[in-house]
């Protein structure tokens, strides 16, 4: 009779595993985005962000709720855009126990590699209810127009 041997493995190894197959498959499916995502180490939480591409610009959008407006710093440096910030907690004098903090505070940073197409000099950023918004317009000559067909007569 053949008894099928099992070897008890290391739960802890098995999603270390999981998680290097994972980013292997997103590094390699991503690797040709022109929006590489850079993490920072120093970073204690990062922002979402949603971009669109739009005829004559590109949008980024960044979540970025309970951050003041005052604590943003955008800055472009050798074609690299940056969104720098920091989320503070704010002490609140309780008088019951606290059972759970969820929330993240501290400092962040995105960067983005702008595409040549984009204007640098014309970059706009607004900010509204916890959404930050940077529109990136293209230059002239990447916007999309239109090619006038003419007939020729005979």
């Amino acid at each position: 009779m053949f008894l099928p041997i099992r070897t008890l493995r290391d739960p802890a190894v098995e999603v270390s595993n999981l998680e290097r197959r994972i980013n292997r498959l997103f590094g390699d499916a991503l690797s040709n985005f022109d929006w590489q995502y850079r993490d920072n180490a120093g970073a204690a939480w990062v922002p979402p962000v949603d971009i669109f591409e739009e005829p004559d610009a590109l949008r980024i959008m960044a979540e970025v709720p309970g951050v003041s407006p005052d604590n943003l710093k955008i800055s472009l440096e050798n074609n690299v855009l940056s969104i720098h910030g920091t989320k503070e907690q704010v002490a609140q004098e309780r008088s019951e126990r606290v059972h759970r903090y969820e929330r993240t505070y501290g400092a962040f940073e995105r960067s983005f590699t702008l595409p040549a197409t984009v204007d640098a000099n014309n970059i706009k950023a607004s900010y509204e209810h916890g959404v930050l918004t940077l529109t990136l317009p293209k230059v002239e000559k990447a916007k999309p127009r239109q090619i006038e067909v003419k007939v020729a007569s005979k």
